[in-house]
């Protein structure tokens, strides 16, 4: 369930992303349906700048965050680029906003909405 992107070449850090007319709303949608993916772009959209990847503290290993991250970057969710050594995350939201206006503030909202219900009950 990956979209196309560019193979970089062998040797390459730059890390394949989807172009922006190549993002899909069913890949988006996936991405964000599961709970840590979730969480990850909720704390990128918070934070509104870039964020390493070890600045999450998640309740996977790390290979799974890896798998997670991958998913949201394959979506067109986040872009990853490598600053030195830290692969650092951002979030896609003018490609996001441009192709689903409104969807990503909806979303977000949502699951501010559900986890404040969550932590009540």
């Amino acid at each position: 369930m990956t979209a196309t992107a560019p193979v970089p070449p062998a040797g390459s850090r730059d890390l394949p992303h989807p172009e922006r007319e190549e993002i899909r709303l069913e890949y988006v949608l996936h991405a964000l349906s599961e709970p840590v993916r979730l969480r990850i772009v909720r704390e990128l959209s918070a934070e509104g700048d870039e964020l390493s990847c070890s600045h999450f503290d998640l309740p996977v290993t790390k290979s799974t965050t890896t798998h997670h991250f991958r998913v949201l970057r394959e979506a067109g969710v986040v872009r990853q680029v490598y600053r030195g050594t830290a692969k650092m995350n951002g979030l896609r939201r003018d490609d996001l906003d441009h192709l689903f206006p409104g969807l990503l503030d909806t979303l977000l909202d949502a699951a501010a909405r559900q986890a404040a219900r969550l932590t009540k009950g």
